[in-house]
């Protein structure tokens, strides 16, 4: 339960003087529900609002504070036209005109022949100076609340500045005194203040520099986030390692078979990860183990293995993959296999019809099938197993820490080894995987070839596609990537089926079309006819994005690939290169490019390598977007940015775990103290771990 000091900022913010439904419905919209959510919005600019005695001193465009004479108002003659006053300051003339107001307001603020003190943007148009819809109008005593260093805020056009920031004054105004969490050392080397001061201090900076993501606010700010982070890792990782796994310790005698039935030879560093895994499995300790591997490295082949060698210990296990195209490609590439070395394999996602669901059920819950590959239907409440030791979970950015505890809730114990394609920058990997251990498979398998990557104006498409049509008539297959299904009049981008349409008229029905909108049996249709050589041409969105495995195709062309981001377009990219003959991306963009897309189509073209990938997509993106967007089962960050303040990070990590290992159930002064922080940063998750004190 929430600590009762926390209570006032986490009511909602129609709480606050001058917020009523309305203004309360539009902040939680845009900036949050609650009244911490308005503390947690930081200012990214500030306006000077400078004090000018004449006119003639201001330039043009900036903001200023004056002391008006109001001379005459001029009404509109029809509502097209803006209300006009004319104000006088030392004997120059100012007009401060207004759109849509109210006649009786303005005249009530700015009465005649009496003086205001007026500020806002200052301009010189068509001859005379003019505010239009000035900031502030204030009487004359007040001269001095206006002047000085204003904050502003990233807002929508339906919330004002001045709404805002006095909606966060006066929820400043609520914070309570906190104890201080961090350690006194820390705090004097830093130079940092306590919370409270540093969180009224960034909203109300002095000059641009306290705005900094590098400030002394700010970074004491960022660090108790990612101290909040660390710690709640830590309680996690305790939490899952205290209760004992299971000893699973195979025979070796069916993966032998396995191995010898590959076409391949493992590589080094395939075998290493693989005794990485059978020595967690083999252990009293639970196995909670990340596997990164590039496109093309051979993770799955490795997580089969370590299936088949809890097979052997008399375990069942269960491989989640986020689709239910993996989840059905996953079962045809391993099915064959598990049946040849005599393992029962079983496939259950959400769109079963409700026999072969019943079949699946009752065959896991006597043991009959000894692996099970699945979509989120795994986690269901019906699903009973026999003897579910391991876990295996596939493109681990689409799950979170409570899928992961979900699903270790159907077997006492559960070892478990999450995967990903989509390699993940170091510092991510500590923020949103800091209770697993780590493996990275960095090697590729032998005969896969780097793709030939290529940026190509949109202009010259038509060279695309006839390039594309000689390269199918010698046997090649292709994949066609747009960013959306449909149009809408707001932007200007081909999509799928607009593609299709086009590459249908040339090349008639060796193209097919595929989207994540299609019914299941259709899109296996689809991509069973792309597979056999029955089309040529694959139209898509990003639904092929993970896992899809055709090794004919050795072409993809992604269309506005200025849209997409770096990561994404490496995991597309990944679609071919499959097989051993050389493959071809051909990254068609529209012009202008902006820097940012410019950059990513450069270092796509300059490497292949998904790590490398991983770490220029968080320097070009930021932790916030990869956090909150691509990486959709990770905490997002309100404070810190992973890229700025990366060395927080590493220090927030050695403080947690030193905190967890004098004091693991936070029952010292201190302790308590890092409780609130956790409530603060709504780790809430990892408190349930922590005994009463």
């Amino acid at each position: 339960m929430r600590p009762e000091i926390l209570f006032k900022a986490f009511a909602p913010n129609t709480n606050l003087q001058g917020i009523g439904p309305r203004i309360g419905k539009l902040l939680e919209k845009h900036v949050g529900p609650r009244i911490i959510d308005l503390i947690w919005l930081f200012p990214n600019n500030i306006v000077e609002r400078k004090y000018y005695s004449t006119l003639n001193d201001i330039p043009n465009g900036t903001f200023g504070t004056i002391l008006a004479h109001v001379v005459k108002h001029k009404p509109p003659r029809n509502r097209r036209q803006p209300y006009s006053i004319t104000c006088s300051v030392e004997n120059e003339t100012v007009e401060l005109v207004f759109f849509n107001a109210r006649a009786d307001y303005l005249k009530n603020v700015l009465p005649p022949e009496e003086m205001r003190v007026v500020s806002g943007k200052i301009e010189y148009f068509k001859g005379r100076y003019q505010i239009t819809h000035p900031d502030y109008i204030v009487q004359k005593h007040l001269l001095k609340t206006v002047c000085g260093t204003e904050p502003v805020y990233p807002l929508t056009q339906n919330l004002s500045n001045k709404l805002v920031r006095r909606s966060i004054e006066n929820a400043l105004e609520l914070l309570p005194k906190l104890p201080e969490w961090l350690d006194p050392l820390l705090l004097a080397r830093e130079d940092w203040q306590d919370w409270s001061t540093c969180q009224r201090s960034i909203h109300a900076p002095k000059g641009i520099e306290d705005l900094s993501l590098q400030s002394k606010m700010r970074r004491r700010l960022a660090y108790d986030e990612l101290l909040a982070n660390q710690l709640a890792l830590a309680l996690i990782r305790n939490q899952q390692r205290e209760t004992d796994g299971q000893v699973i310790k195979g025979t070796g005698e069916f993966v032998e078979k396995a191995v010898q039935c590959l076409s391949f030879n493992l590589t080094s560093n395939q075998n290493n990860i693989f005794s990485e895994i059978k020595s967690d499995l083999s252990s009293r300790n639970r196995m909670l183990r990340l596997l990164q591997g590039d496109v093309g490295s051979g993770k799955t082949i490795v997580a089969f293995l370590s299936m088949i060698y809890a097979f052997e210990a008399g375990f069942q296990s269960a491989l989640m993959a986020p689709t239910e195209i993996l989840a059905r490609q996953h079962f045809d590439t391993l099915s064959p296999l598990a049946e040849k070395i005599g393992i029962k394999i079983g496939l259950l996602t959400g769109k079963d019809k409700v026999g072969h669901k019943r079949d699946i059920l009752s065959k896991l819950s006597s043991g009959e099938l000894n692996l099970i590959i699945g979509t989120h239907a795994l986690f269901q409440e019906d699903i009973r197993f026999k003897k579910l030791g391991y876990a295996v979970v596939d493109e681990q950015h689409k799950f979170g820490v409570h899928q992961r505890l979900a699903l270790s809730d159907k077997g006492i114990g559960i070892d478990i080894l999450v995967m990903t394609a989509t390699p993940i920058p170091r510092t991510l990997t500590m923020t949103a995987y800091g209770d697993l251990d780590v493996s990275n498979l960095v090697e590729t398998l032998p005969g896969r070839r780097p793709v030939n990557t290529k940026a190509i104006p949109s202009t010259r498409i038509d060279e695309v596609i006839y390039a594309i049509g000689r390269a199918i008539k010698k046997g090649a297959r292709a994949y066609w990537i747009c960013p959306l299904i449909e149009s809408s009049e707001t932007n200007n981008v081909v999509t799928t089926q607009e593609r299709f349409a086009i590459l249908r008229s040339i090349f008639g029905d060796r193209v097919g079309c595929i989207h994540g909108r299609m019914k299941t049996p259709e899109k296996d249709k689809i991509m069973e006819e792309f597979r056999r050589g029955v089309t040529d041409i694959l139209v898509a969105t990003t639904v092929v994005e993970v896992g899809v495995d055709v090794p004919e195709a050795t072409i993809i062309v992604i269309e506005h690939a200025e849209r997409f981001g770096l990561a994404q377009l490496h995991q597309l990219r990944g679609r071919v290169g499959r097989g051993t003959a050389d493959s071809t991306c051909l990254l068609v963009y529209r012009t202008p490019l902006g820097d940012t897309a410019r950059a990513r189509l450069t270092i796509l073209r300059e490497t292949n390598d998904g790590f490398h990938i991983a770490e220029e997509d968080l320097r070009l993106r930021g932790s916030g977007e990869l956090l909150g967007t691509r990486q959709s089962g990770t905490p997002t960050m309100r404070v810190a940015d992973l890229d700025a303040h990366s060395d927080l990070l590493h220090v927030a990590k050695n403080d947690a775990d030193s905190i967890f290992a004098h004091d693991p159930h936070l029952q010292s002064g201190r302790g308590q103290a890092l409780r609130i922080l956790l409530y603060l940063f709504e780790r809430d998750i990892a408190v349930q771990y922590l005994k009463s004190g």
